[in-house]
């Protein structure tokens, strides 16, 4: 059963989501807790850099249209860091901009899966679930 896998598979796992919209980061939050996964949100890269220095999560939801500094930059300093500190972290954009030349654009930074929204729950829950067993 499909649900039951994705339960068991994120039951415990530490996600970090990285939005500066409200809205996105408890959408995502609340979906990826149904479950099971422990969720931490951040709203600039500043608080998810800060995120990472405490402890590194074991997957990465981030927003590319950020005000500041974008979701590209983001995940350009997250692939810098040592290994150990999260540099290696499963990632997903989570974006408005859905064309092929930006999801090869997410790719190219360093993300590993870019989804556009609005996302359906249980695509985002599948989506960390492939990424923590590749």
């Amino acid at each position: 059963d499909g649900l039951r896998t994705v339960m068991q598979s994120l039951a415990g796992v530490r996600v970090l989501v990285v939005d500066d919209e409200e809205d996105g980061r408890q959408l995502a939050k609340m979906t990826l807790k149904q479950y099971g996964a422990e969720v931490e949100t951040a709203e600039s890269v500043e608080q998810a850099m800060s995120a990472f220095a405490a402890a590194p999560p074991a997957a990465l939801i981030a927003d590319i249209g950020m005000p500041d500094e974008d979701g590209y930059s983001f995940i350009e300093r997250v692939r810098r860091l040592p290994p150990e500190r999260g540099g290696h972290v499963p990632a997903i954009a989570l974006t408005a901009y859905a064309r092929r030349e930006d999801r090869e654009q997410a790719l190219a930074a360093g993300f590993d899966v870019h989804l556009a929204k609005p996302v359906e729950p249980a695509e985002l829950a599948w989506a960390v679930v492939s990424l923590l067993r590749k």
